[in-house]
This record gives structure tokens, sequence and C-alpha cells, in this order.
């Protein structure tokens, strides 16, 4: 037995390093502006995030494919570099900022914790903040230096006309068309995260529905304490609730069907999503229509239909037009062959 460790262990020490090694190893040599590698191992790692990301294993070509999108990556930091064309910390900062107000709209309007966001950034991205910076980081700067070298392209975008719009319309008439819809005022109450904090919720939530008592006057009164500080609650507009799958995917079915069988005026017992419990008050109540390109989108929003298939032309036509510039200006970077591919070292 002890001779069989010492020759398996003898057997790590040979052998560690060689897989070490191979994972040091280029994948690829970028020379644009520099001698730049993408070793194995990088290779290796942006493979198995994109194979966790879809669910599957890439096929040989597939991995290439992705070897040559880091090949061309780096054609275009190189080259950025070579012209002096940087990012400032204000324009990820910004960026950032974004993905903060996001996650505050989720959160009633109160913005994130440091601790919030940091959580937040990983379930959505798998990735931590300054991972996230140093993403955004490098998204900006291809978007800064292809808007350098092919403005021409991408300025080149021609608006659709109205025959455009009227003919999308009409292939798609059966899809716009403005599902039921209430809209309501709402008390809410945070469930927490364990099961003690959602026990509390739902008391505080019952004993409001036992002093609203259906009255709509107490339910305003409840409406207007939420704003005292240590209310324990929230209240306000809850905005507009189509009945659809998706609404009902967010919120429940339960809520979905008490919603929609209050007359305007009527208070709700208390509901339950996953947001934490609810007591609502219907305000507004619009049946089912077919939108003409004339009317409003959605409830809530100016945006019109007509100014809805506006824009989706537009970014099919901005999507196909970045597309081409995107393939010049790695077909230009590529001439002369500035990289080169170490096919023997990517087999696995």
């Amino acid at each position: 037995m002890k001779r069989f460790l010492s020759v398996f262990i003898l057997g790590m020490v040979i052998f560690s390093p060689v897989f070490a090694q191979s994972d040091l190893q280029p994948a690829a040599i970028v020379r644009l502006l520099k001698s730049e590698p993408i070793t194995v191992k990088q290779l290796r790692t942006e493979v198995e995030k994109l194979e966790k990301a879809s669910g599957r294993t890439l096929t040989p070509d597939q991995r290439w494919e992705v070897l040559d999108a880091m090949v061309n990556e780096k054609l275009v930091f190189q080259a950025a570099e070579r012209d002096k064309i940087t990012v400032a910390e204000n324009e990820i900062n910004s960026q950032i900022q974004d993905l903060r107000n996001q996650l505050s709209a989720m959160l009633q309007g109160r913005q994130p914790t440091e601790a919030e966001f940091a959580s937040a950034v990983r379930s959505q991205f798998g990735v931590d903040v300054p991972a996230l910076r140093e993403e955004i980081r490098r998204r900006i700067l291809i978007q800064k230096y292809l808007q350098f070298k092919k403005s021409a392209v991408l300025n080149a975008v021609t608006r659709p006309t109205e025959a455009d719009i009227q003919n999308v319309f009409e292939l798609r008439k059966s899809q716009f068309v403005r599902p039921d819809t209430v809209r309501f005022q709402m008390i809410q109450v945070a469930n927490g995260g364990d099961a003690a904090s959602r026990t509390k919720a739902k008391e505080l939530a019952d004993r409001l529905a036992r002093e609203i008592g259906g009255n709509p006057a107490k339910f305003d009164e409840k409406v207007t304490e939420s704003l005292k500080p240590n209310s324990g609650y929230q209240g306000g507009d809850g905005g507009y609730l189509p009945r659809n799958p998706e609404a009902q995917q967010l919120v429940g079915e339960d809520f979905i069907k008490t919603a929609f069988s209050l007359k305007q005026g009527e208070v709700s017992k208390v509901l339950e999503s996953p947001r934490g419990f609810h007591i609502i008050k219907v305000t507004e109540t619009h049946s089912m229509k077919p939108l003409t390109l004339d009317d409003q989108f959605q409830l809530g929003n100016s945006m019109t239909v007509r100014a809805y298939i506006t824009n989706a032309l537009l970014q099919e036509r901005q999507a196909a037009v970045y597309q081409k510039a995107t393939t010049e200006l790695f077909t230009e970077l590529r001439q002369g062959n500035p990289f080169q591919l170490f096919k023997d070292n990517v087999k696995w």
C-alpha cells in the first residue's frame, strides 16, 4: 500500500505541472500593437461560462467561434489603445447607476444598499461588482471604437415610412389588443426573507384589513398613514394590471382573480404575492379593446401604437447596421493576419 501511494503521489507531482502548463499555453496570440496571448485557460473559462448560461456543452466548432470572438475583441482593444480611445470612470459609473435605479424601482423607490446591489449583480450576471465594472468598460470601449471608425455606416439608418408602419400594423393587428385592465391603489407589507418575517408581515396586513373593514375612506387613511416614519408598510398607486399570463405569473392567480372581481372603489381582502401581503382598492377598470395606430400602446404610457412600431422598426434597422459595421471593422483589423492560432493547444 505504501509503495502504491508513493507511485500515485509521484505521478501527481509529474503530471500536475503538465496540466498547469497546458492551461498557460496560448490558444492564440494577437500582435496588432503588441504581442498579447489568449491562453487556453482564458478560452476554457469563457467556454465554461457560455456552457453554464446555455445549459449545454459547446461543440469543437463552437469553441473555435468563441476563440474567434476573443481574437476580434483583443484586436479592437489594441486598436483602441493605438488610436488613444479610452473609457472614463464616469461612463462606467453612469451604467452602474442605471442598474441601481432599476433595482430601486423593484424596491418601491428605495435605493439598494451596497450588499443588496452586490447580491443582485451576482444573481443576474453571475459575477461580482468589480468584474461587472470591467465588463462594462470593455463593452463601452468596443462601442466607442466602432463609432470612431464606422460612424458613417452606423449613422446611415433610414426612418420607417408611414407605409412601413401601416404594413407592420396590418400584419400584426391581432397582437395589438389591450386586455382587460384595472388600476388600483395598494397597501403593501413586505414579507421579508424568512418564516418569522413572513408571519410578522401577515399579522400587520391582517390588522390593517380589520381596521379598514372594507371601507374605502379608511383605506385612503391607511395609505396616507403609510408615509409616517416606521409605519411598517407602503401605500400608494399600484399602477395598471393587465389580465394576462405574464401578470398572473408576477402576482399570482388569487391576486388576479380578486383584482378583476372588484368593482371600482371596492377594497380587497388581504392578498399575497411574491413581494408580500397587499390590500388593494380598484380605481379604474378598462375592458379589452382592439387598438388603432393612434391608441396608447399601454395604459399609463403616452406612447402610441404608431410610435411603438416606429421604434421597433428603427431598432431592427439599427441592429442590422451595427452588425454590418462590426463585420467591416473586424475584417479590416484582421488584414495582414495580426494574430496566430494554435490549434494543437485547443484540444479538450
